[in-house]
């Protein structure tokens, strides 16, 4: 048992890193979308873009990122927990939820919540295409009127110990919080902590015109959010798991340790016992 666990360990520690690699590398990327909005966001064009209309009504569209499986101790019951209570005051039909993971899929059918699409999480790598494929049915939905607001509950990655059960809201467009996403990807502590983050440019150049470019990037705002949260999670789940493994290697010394103990502790007084029959034999016979 403790080679397994010690294995499985092992295994996770190495998927923690490259996951974590890969939310780096593609973060330069992301700030630079989430710059060029943040210069243009004052514009009416950014204002008045339908996926940043601010309504009024109670119908909500949630996007819920667990893992499909276990062994990642309090992981997914955080996440779950936080994403039922992002959802208070709101009615079952009011709420439609689209689950990356299996455990999500489950918590919510069996709440009688409509789980609109439901996406395993198996694999290691992250898929970028499924991600946008996901991210352009949640904005066609929030296009139609479907719901009104679209919030994302996924585990945030600070460290190998911390891993933080957070709620985003993805539409209507927010720029504070899509710079939270892209910021809060560079952890607390560890390898990755002291992350150089380059200057911004000063200015741009919006060619052919800010519609043109706005109706491509804002869109894709959603697919680059999602898709980071889709990676924290993933580092989140496998330090999780790593920890839990860990700590499950611990364990089982101190087990055998003390099967071991109680080994040697009945093995012993079995031998006493036998010297003592011995030896009263013995002096039986003297006698």
């Amino acid at each position: 048992m403790h080679k397994v666990t010690r294995a499985m360990e092992a295994v996770s520690a190495v998927k923690m890193r490259k996951t974590q690699a890969s939310a780096l590398a593609g973060r330069a990327y992301a700030r630079s979308a989430v710059s060029i909005l943040s210069r243009l966001s004052g514009t009416r064009h950014v204002t008045g873009h339908p996926l940043a209309e601010h309504r009024g009504g109670k119908k909500m569209a949630l996007v819920i990122i667990t893992s499909d499986k276990g062994l990642a101790g309090a992981l997914n019951s955080s996440v779950l927990k936080r994403a039922v209570e992002s959802l208070e005051g709101r009615a079952v039909e009011d709420v439609v939820v689209f689950a990356y993971g299996r455990k999500g899929d489950e918590f919510f059918k069996r709440r009688g919540y409509e789980v609109r699409r439901a996406i395993e999480n198996k694999a290691d790598e992250v898929p970028l295409r499924v991600m946008e494929e996901l991210s352009e049915e949640v904005t066609a939905g929030f296009l139609k009127g479907d719901y009104d607001r679209v919030v994302a509950v996924y585990s945030a990655f600070k460290s190998t110990f911390e891993q933080i059960a957070t709620v985003r809201r993805l539409l209507p467009l927010s720029l504070p919080a899509l710079t939270e996403i892209v910021e809060g990807i560079v952890p607390l502590k560890g390898k990755w902590s002291d992350e150089v983050v380059a200057a911004p440019p000063s200015s741009y150049t919006v060619e052919p015109s800010e519609e043109e470019v706005l109706s491509q990037l804002v869109p894709r705002l959603v697919a680059i959010a999602m898709y980071h949260m889709l990676l924290e999670a993933k580092a989140s789940e496998h330090s999780a798991r790593m920890v839990a493994m860990k700590n499950a290697s611990d364990k089982s010394k101190e087990v055998a340790h003390d099967l071991t103990r109680l080994f040697n502790k009945v093995r012993q007084a079995a031998i006493t016992r036998e010297v003592s029959e011995i030896v009263s034999g013995r002096e039986a016979l003297s006698t």
